[in-house]
């Protein structure tokens, strides 16, 4: 009896670093890992790091269903 093992991938694409992690938050549609939720926490306005969070946060889009 032979055994077949997949490989699995465990976790959601954060989009914001755009990798697969297991823990975070969900906005809307959209997955933000913990790492990428406390470093926009953390970012100061006045950082170029705030510009880049901006940027990635507009592929956010809202919910279509309506309840």
């Amino acid at each position: 009896m032979s055994c077949l093992i997949t490989n699995k991938q465990v976790g959601e694409t954060c989009v914001i670093c755009e990798q697969i992690k297991q823990t975070g938050i969900h906005l809307f549609t959209s997955f933000i890992c913990t790492e990428c939720e406390k470093g926009m926490i953390s970012t100061d306005t006045s950082e170029p790091k705030y510009k880049y969070f901006i940027e990635k946060l507009r592929k956010v889009s809202s919910s279509e269903i309506f309840s």
